[in-house]
């Protein structure tokens, strides 16, 4: 018999053998609906994404009132040429921001549903996300003008219409955006300066909807190009590569303040420090999922080889690939010994 009351009370990892799927969602259900002060949020670690929508499935049946926030990994190789996808960075920023802002008091239960690939991903710092969110509601105050300037500075791409999250379009006194995590996006009716209306709208067919009465912007991008981060680009790009021979054309967008196809896999160059999950979550338990750290051990390898692959091929000296200098993986990604050591702080709970 489990006790669930007392599950995470003790630092030693408890192992819940032989069980099937499913028993995960019951537990994390059970718990949320146990009298007393359960440790929230908690995090639970699953293999992949296909494991991800099984346990979020599997909440949603048996526990609707526990709040579920997902964190997934980047849906790009290590070491790629291309950004992850807008939806994915738009859902992650979206994640990130929603634990920023819990109240370190609000003990109502939340579980952060992740995978190994985005746990052992580095992330950009607590503070980049911080005084980043705009809301407003109809009837404010808010110029079409501010509007679209934080728009620009957070990552959303401007286009002739809108049909994914992270775009927006500018019509005269009508703005579309399609903010992060929305199931629809949203048309903004200015007066001036005043926010007239709020409608959800379908991209397809350009109807509205429904009729909305909150705006909610976050970025969706986990790389700001301010002048600061600018700076520290140039800076560390430099130090890591020294001397620039040629043209580079990553180098070259970034001073100049340009988006970059792939320049994620740069983030460390962005900012002054890097942090993880558990930064994100101080002391929150954390569930590992079947063969999680089996399956970590196979992510860290196929990072490895993606990087010696990448290295290999700026010392064969082709030109193609010499401009693709790839950064250190302990940079942009945990190692085995600080997964450990980071879970060293955490109550950890194993399935299997």
């Amino acid at each position: 018999m489990i006790d669930i009351a007392n599950l995470f009370s003790k630092k030693s990892r408890p192992l819940i053998a032989n069980a099937p799927e499913g028993v995960d969602a019951w537990l994390l259900c059970q718990l949320a609906a146990a009298e007393g002060p359960a440790p929230w949020p908690q995090i639970f670690v699953c293999r992949d994404d296909a494991r991800v929508a099984r346990l979020k499935a599997g909440l949603g049946f048996l526990g609707p009132e526990l709040e579920v926030v997902t964190l997934p990994a980047w849906d790009c190789l290590p070491y790629d040429r291309v950004s992850p996808h807008r939806d994915i960075l738009a859902q992650r920023v979206a994640a990130l921001t929603r634990l920023i802002e819990r109240d370190a008091n609000d003990t109502r239960p939340c579980l952060l549903v992740t995978t190994v690939s985005a746990l052992i991903q580095r992330l950009p710092p607590r503070e980049a996300f911080r005084g980043r969110v705009l809301a407003r509601s109809a009837g404010e105050t808010l110029a079409p003008d501010e509007l679209s300037a934080f728009l620009a500075g957070n990552g959303y791409l401007r286009s002739d219409s809108v049909g994914e999250p992270g775009e927006f379009a500018v019509r005269g006194g009508l703005v579309d955006v399609f903010p992060p995590a929305a199931t629809q996006p949203l048309r903004l009716d200015f007066f001036g300066d005043e926010l007239e209306s709020i409608r959800c709208f379908d991209p397809l067919t350009q109807r509205t909807t429904a009729k909305g009465h909150e705006l909610r912007l976050s970025p969706v991008s986990e790389v700001f190009l301010d002048a600061g981060a600018i700076e520290r680009f140039r800076g560390g790009y430099r130090e890591a590569f020294g001397s620039l021979r040629g043209g580079d054309p990553l180098y070259e967008a970034v001073s100049a303040g340009r988006p970059h196809p792939g320049m994620e896999h740069w983030l460390p160059l962005f900012y002054e420090r890097l942090e993880t999950l558990f930064d994100y979550l101080p002391g929150a338990p954390v569930w590992l999922d079947h063969q999680a750290e089996q399956t970590r051990d196979v992510r860290l390898e196929t990072i490895l080889d993606f990087f010696e692959a990448r290295q290999s091929l700026r010392a064969a000296g082709g030109l193609a690939e010499q401009v693709y200098k790839p950064l250190q993986p302990e940079r942009l990604y945990l190692t085995a010994e600080s997964w450990d050591q980071a879970m060293g702080g955490h109550a950890v709970a194993q399935l299997s």
